[in-house]
């Protein structure tokens, strides 16, 4: 039976980390691209950054 699997030099095995990523959920790219789809609306919920703050703070940046 002859062993076909590719490792890295660290030892990782390339094949399995190819499907476990596939298993795993959206890749960076994919988010990138839903979100540009639905202009990020309705995504609020996942952010921690206050916009009243960050309006505030370009408003001081302007008058600087």
């Amino acid at each position: 039976m002859q062993n076909n699997r590719k490792f890295t030099k660290a030892g990782t095995d390339i094949e399995e980390t190819k499907r476990k990523n596939a298993e795993s959920g959206l890749s960076y790219n994919e988010v990138k691209a839903l979100l540009a789809q639905t202009g990020g609306h309705g995504t609020a919920k996942y952010s921690d950054t206050d916009p009243n703050e960050i309006k505030r703070q370009i408003q001081q940046d302007l008058s600087e």
